[in-house]
């Protein structure tokens, strides 16, 4: 290779990048056009068919270390069991099931990375308010014990800070129709189905803004731990979740690319996240041997 072409400064494909574009909006169309199927006789959607479509749409955005499960309980070491969660989103690799019987799924909060409610064109505040409060309020524990590179470290990390002390699901909402505004703000995310348009509308959740506000939020949610144990990222944290919207121009307008804007903060956040809590074994086993107290 001559000096002058190792040299050469490499030009952006901005044909391909376009066309990649082009199949995130020809991947949403055909996403809405399968959650608007209908049976005709009836005109009713076929209601577990919407779920598997939900679910190819996340398994398709996140990576591969992640499993997309359906209609699975959560449960924490304390014995709190959720409400069924249409979609969870989880690495298996490193934390067992608690419990798992052909379509019974029970799954350790700390292994849960999203929780996801799918509903179709009504949803009371009610139900969704206690959906999201109970998952919110489960108890990840730190009662960990794993090796690590050189040593044999404990969850509490011996009082030093931590980047992760309590973790929580991101909190997803799927839904066909209009949403009302106080449902979406339970949620972190909500996907709405327009059907005027037949678009999927992207929601954020207007109350958490900034990466260092998600941070912690996802790695910090138990409010009763000493703040000398919340490790403060000190950089690179300020940007918004709205800094990562994909736009382009359409007849003189800009308009965003919902579903690829959707895929980079979802997997952004996730990487906030990074990895599930290491699983807390003797924590559970303290539970399991309550029940011969």
């Amino acid at each position: 290779m001559s000096e002058v072409n190792k040299n050469k400064k490499l030009e952006p494909d901005m044909r391909t990048i376009n066309e990649i574009i082009d199949n995130y909006v020809e991947m949403e169309s055909s996403q809405v056009s399968q959650l608007l199927f209908k049976f005709k006789p009836h005109g009713t959607t076929i209601g577990g068919f919407r779920e598997d479509i939900w679910s190819e749409l996340f398994t398709q955005i996140v990576p591969k270390k992640f499993v997309v499960e359906q209609s699975v309980f959560i449960i924490d070491s304390k014995g709190h069991v959720s409400p069924e969660v249409d979609l969870a989103i989880l690495d298996e690799m490193y934390t067992p099931y608690i419990f798992r019987k052909g379509r019974l799924k029970f799954i350790p909060i700390e292994a849960v990375a999203v929780a996801i409610e799918c509903k179709s064109l009504s949803a009371t505040y009610g139900s969704l308010d206690k959906w999201t409060t109970t998952i919110k309020n489960m108890e990840t524990s730190r009662e960990s014990i794993a090796r690590i590179n050189g040593n044999i470290a404990t969850g509490d990390m011996d009082g030093r800070p931590q980047t992760q002390t309590s973790t929580r699901p991101i909190l997803i909402y799927c839904c066909l129709g209009n949403a009302h505004s106080t449902n979406m703000n339970l949620f972190d995310f909500t996907l709405q189905v327009d059907l005027e348009s037949k678009k999927i509308k992207i929601h954020r959740n207007e109350g958490i803004d900034k990466l260092r506000e998600w941070y912690y939020a996802l790695n910090h949610n138990d409010t009763t731990v000493d703040e000398s144990l919340k490790h403060d990222p000190k950089s690179k944290l300020d940007a918004s979740i709205d800094d990562y919207q994909v736009k382009r121009i359409i007849n003189n307008e800009e308009t965003e690319v919902s579903l690829l804007s959707f895929t980079f903060q979802l997997n952004q956040l996730l990487m906030l996240i990074n990895n599930p809590m290491w699983f807390p074994h003797k924590a559970y086993v303290d539970l399991f041997n309550k029940t011969n107290s």
